[in-house]
């Protein structure tokens, strides 16, 4: 759903650089991990020292968390070689109250994003939202889709998906749209005007969740560029790769992912938010515990098998996560990364991927290092004021050079 903004990446590729060396490709085996480690019911627990990782940069890096002075996280955890080596939770839910009591708005919907029934956790329970993050799951299980036969890969066209309603499938910027169109936001669909933020109720996609109709309003929305040509972050977009997944497959996108994702890797509890038209929320609905989260990343960090189980393809993994799109804004000198199929990649070395994330409004950030390893996730809910430090950058700052071995 609605994302934070991202810093330059060009000291995220020095300190990999320092710590990695000559970096291998970033699917293979990650180093130093031997036979994979998987998860039970809990994940097996390690220590940073144990695991190649400074303790002392860690605790530092929690202190800090502690101190406020990075935001409001809830949850930070770290995994290495498939081990927790860091897990803290935060409880501010006496700071939330105070938010909400100072907002006009208090009526309890689930697009009222100061309401504490609906965040950052789900009426009191474990489950956090993951706001954007929802999108890179959403992928995983368009994917699966893929690899079962129902969809006839990415190369298909988009819009005859969508024929119900209405779109007009000779018109040639949507005639040209494909999958891979949709999957790396290159749609061609208009969207917010530059410059255009979320606090501005005209912004699409305040709209789109005001409105009584999500499919419709985003289908009637312009298609103003030749689709695959302009990276445009939408999230309408991944509303309708929701849509198309529950017409290609004939099940709601929450009920595909349920069977298809979430059971076979162990995940039982969730929560998604429905529309009101009777869809699930693909662009950013989606609720998960932290420690199931990272179940989720991974399995992407294991090329899509799970304990001897293959999930989603491989080649499926290695192209959404993969820099489809290298730069994202090539009118600037800036490195500001790259995408691939919902999944960030905020850095790459030569065509091949380093780190890819998926990232949400308020804090969610879940990183995924294969040549280390490695996932990190910071659950958050900073949406008022700012804050001294960024978790974005607490993977480039505080933790990768942290690495020892």
């Amino acid at each position: 759903m609605r994302l934070l903004g991202r810093p330059s990446c060009s000291r995220l590729v020095a300190v990999l650089l320092l710590c990695a060396g000559c970096a291998p490709d970033a699917q293979s085996t990650a180093a130093g991990a031997g036979d994979p480690v998987w998860p039970g019911d809990e994940w097996p627990v390690s220590t940073p020292e144990a695991e190649g990782l400074d303790p002392a940069a860690i605790d530092s890096l929690i202190a800090d968390v502690d101190a406020g002075r990075f935001g409001l996280i809830d949850h930070f955890l770290l995994i290495r070689h498939g081990r927790v080596i860091a897990d803290r939770h935060w409880d501010h839910a006496e700071e939330y109250a105070r938010i909400l009591a100072e907002q006009e708005d208090t009526v309890s919907h689930p697009y009222n994003y100061d309401h504490p029934d609906w965040h950052p956790y789900y009426r009191d329970t474990p489950l956090h939202t993951l706001q954007s993050v929802t999108k890179s799951v959403t992928s995983i299980a368009f994917g699966i889709a893929v690899d079962a036969g129902y969809i006839d890969g990415v190369e298909a066209p988009a819009w005859p998906f969508l024929a119900a309603y209405g779109p007009d499938l000779g018109e040639p910027m949507r005639a040209g749209a494909t999958l891979e169109d949709f999957l790396t936001m290159r749609s061609g669909i208009d969207w917010a005007i530059p410059g255009q933020t979320y606090a501005d109720d005209t912004h699409p996609t305040s709209e789109l969740e005001a409105s009584e109709a999500w499919i419709d309003y985003v289908v009637r929305r312009p298609v103003g560029t030749e689709p695959g040509t302009r990276f445009d972050y939408n999230d309408g977009v991944s509303v309708l790769l929701g849509k198309i997944l529950r017409e290609a497959t004939g099940r709601r996108a929450d009920a595909w992912a349920e069977e298809h994702l979430f059971r076979p890797i162990g995940i039982r509890d969730y929560y998604w938010k429905i529309t009101p038209d009777g869809e699930a929320d693909t662009e950013g609905g989606l609720y998960l515990a932290p420690h199931d989260l990272v179940r989720v990343a991974y399995l992407m960090l294991r090329g899509g098998e799970w304990d001897g189980r293959r999930i989603v393809s491989r080649e499926w993994v290695r192209a959404s996560t993969s820099p489809v799109i290298p730069d994202l804004n090539p009118d600037n000198d800036r490195d500001d990364g790259g995408y691939g199929y919902q999944w960030w990649v905020p850095f790459q070395e030569d065509g091949e991927t380093r780190v890819f994330s998926g990232n949400g409004y308020g804090g969610q950030f879940l990183h995924i290092v294969p040549e280390h390893d490695l996932i990190v996730l910071f659950n958050g809910w900073t949406l008022h004021g700012g804050a001294e430090f960024s978790s974005w950058t607490a993977l480039q700052d505080r933790i990768l050079p942290a690495i020892r071995n």
